[in-house]
């Protein structure tokens, strides 16, 4: 970790925020629980136990490993249905294959993201190729679930194809800091995916004892979850660790510091944090399994035209 970056960060663009800009405070620290997901590969709940006003309009995120696959361990999900809201698998390591029943899909690895918009309805199917399952291997990424506005949770799904070679990188005034723009802007400049609710989400890569201080839109909340490593976040420098996610208050900046010894895993020796933002939707929300929508009488509909159909049907390249 991590599969893009650079010799020299020095040469890329800089960033930092405004000498005026208001400092966001650390409202809340937590730690991500363990579990299992689809087939049985281990995943991290990053937003457990958060108070959903200050997600929103994120919904979950997991952190899937970091795991040493030995040959014939790996694990995918099976078929499954979606709607009313966006998946955004980020893979850091490994392979992915990814299928729908829109015709959508493609293999991602080593730092690409492909970002899905369920919308009005589709299956889905997320697993590592036949050959990674041969030969095991180091797997890990992010699929965050990002909300939809109730004006687009029936609208036309969408498949998103985003190579790593594609984030837009930056780095700190100093080159501390590698920082992976995947979705919306950082002080101007954009990242490649295509959202329809507006956020923000890099991947950021501080090197020991390195600090950054990001201009944040006002009207976005602020999330910072810990990939690997260890450090402090806030101008208060509240300490955190891996698995664990910092809720950020009203302001325009925020800052993250890195301890200057990092422990990181036998793959990195930085501090590995994903920063998100958004702006709230503020409508009520429904969310059961595999939909998100408004009311439970939508929820009820979005079941029944699973269990009738009308999400699509598996393609029979699958055998099923």
């Amino acid at each position: 970790m991590p599969a893009v970056t650079v010799e020299n960060p020095l040469t890329l663009p800089r960033v930092t925020a405004p000498a005026d800009a208001v400092a966001r405070p650390v409202l809340a620290v937590t730690t991500a629980p363990s579990g299992f997901e689809g087939e049985g590969f281990p995943v991290r709940r990053a937003f457990a136990g958060i108070n959903y006003k200050y997600l929103d309009p994120f919904i979950m995120m997991d952190q899937m490993g970091e795991v040493d696959y030995a040959p014939g361990e790996p694990k995918g999900t099976p078929w499954h249905p979606h709607r009313g809201f966006e998946t955004v698998t980020y893979l850091i390591d490994g392979t992915f294959v990814h299928q729908d029943s829109n015709g959508g899909g493609g293999t991602i690895q080593n730092g690409d993201t492909q970002w899905m918009t369920a919308g009005s309805g589709l299956l889905h199917i997320e697993a590592p190729p036949e050959e990674l399952v041969m030969s095991g291997g180091l797997f890990h990424g992010l699929q965050l679930w990002v909300n939809l506005p109730a004006a687009d949770k029936m609208m036309d799904p969408r498949y998103q194809d985003i190579r790593g070679g594609q984030v837009q990188l930056l780095t700190s005034p100093d080159g501390g800091a590698l920082l992976r723009v995947i979705a919306g802007e950082l002080d101007g400049h954009e990242g490649p995916g295509i959202t329809h609710t507006p956020i923000t989400m890099i991947h950021a890569t501080l090197r020991p004892g390195a600090q950054i201080t990001l201009p944040w839109r006002e009207e976005f909340n602020g999330l910072a979850y810990v990939l690997a490593g260890s450090g402090a976040v806030g101008t208060e420098r509240r300490p955190v660790h891996m698995g664990q996610t910092a809720v950020f208050g009203d302001g325009g900046s925020l800052t993250v510091w890195a301890d200057d010894k990092q422990s990181g895993g036998p793959h990195s020796g930085d501090l590995e944090i994903v920063l998100l933002g958004g702006r709230p939707i503020r409508e009520p929300m429904a969310h059961y399994g595999p939909f998100v929508m408004n009311t439970r009488e939508e929820l009820q509909k979005a079941f029944e035209d699973f269990q009738k159909g009308r999400l699509g049907t598996i393609p029979a390249v699958h055998g099923m």
